[in-house]
């Protein structure tokens, strides 16, 4: 597939990192959306330094289009502010990008973000977004203990609700050492599977893709019929599921 065969094309992704050890992946990430045409923007969480450092991007940036990678943390927000009049980075996060991706989603940043929190530039960017306008796309790792337990069901439902899709995770041995399903899907995967995922919606939300690469994906609102109709919930195991919730098929990506 050349870049200008793929639906992220001349799209910026924001990508979220945080604090999981399925962060090391994230260099080979960016190398393939940056190969589909796409730009990104690196955000990541305090935790998420430990397993991803500047240097790592950085390289990978050097290696691909370094126009076309770029990195922030926490401290740039508080950094780029000086007075009344400059830009906010997490707002100007929710203008520039099109597509945000969290990849690896923590349980701890997924909590965070299914109860409305801000504080760090990822969440802040998250409590911003028009997740009616502009997709969402969650990808969680953790252990097996922690993606079975029934706050991870509910919190990605109500997610869900909102717009985002959930690239679930895989079943291997884990950093941990425990064996079952918490590791994050191969970068690849979560490639193809926005890519697809994309597809559909453009076509069955908005029709054709629009011909301006800086067009909205969603040139209109979507309403919750239209949300429901792509955003199949993640395979969960029964004892996850969140009480009041329907068994659900596995979905398709």
């Amino acid at each position: 597939m050349t870049p200008s065969d793929s639906i992220l094309s001349h799209r910026t992704v924001l990508l979220g990192v945080t604090g999981s050890v399925a962060a090391i992946r994230v260099p080979a990430l960016i190398q393939l959306l940056v190969a589909r045409g796409a730009s990104v923007v690196v955000v990541r969480t305090r935790h998420a330094r430990h397993f991803l450092s500047d240097a790592e991007i950085d390289a990978v940036a050097a290696s691909t289009d370094c126009s076309r990678v770029r990195r922030y943390d926490d401290v740039h927000e508080w950094e780029q502010w000086r007075a009344l009049g400059d830009p906010v980075l997490h707002i100007e996060l929710r203008r520039q990008a099109d597509v945000f991706l969290v990849a690896p989603l923590s349980a701890n940043t997924l909590a965070k973000l299914a109860n409305g929190l801000a504080d760090n530039l990822i969440t802040c960017t998250a409590r911003a977004w028009d997740w009616q306008r502009r997709p969402v796309w969650l990808a969680p790792a953790m252990n097996t203990a922690m993606y079975e337990h029934p706050f991870t069901a509910e919190h990605l439902q109500r997610l869900m609700r909102l717009g985002a899709r959930v690239l679930p995770p895989v079943h291997k041995r884990l950093a941990c050492g425990d064996e079952g399903v918490g590791a994050m899907p191969s970068p690849e995967a979560i490639v193809t599977g926005m890519e697809e995922g994309l597809r559909a919606m453009t076509t069955m939300v908005a029709g054709p893709r629009p011909a301006h690469p800086s067009a909205p994906l969603y040139p209109t609102p979507l309403t919750p019929a239209a949300i429901d109709r792509f955003a199949d919930p993640p395979a969960l195991p029964a004892t996850a599921r969140a009480p009041d919730a329907a068994p659900h098929s596995p979905p398709s990506l």
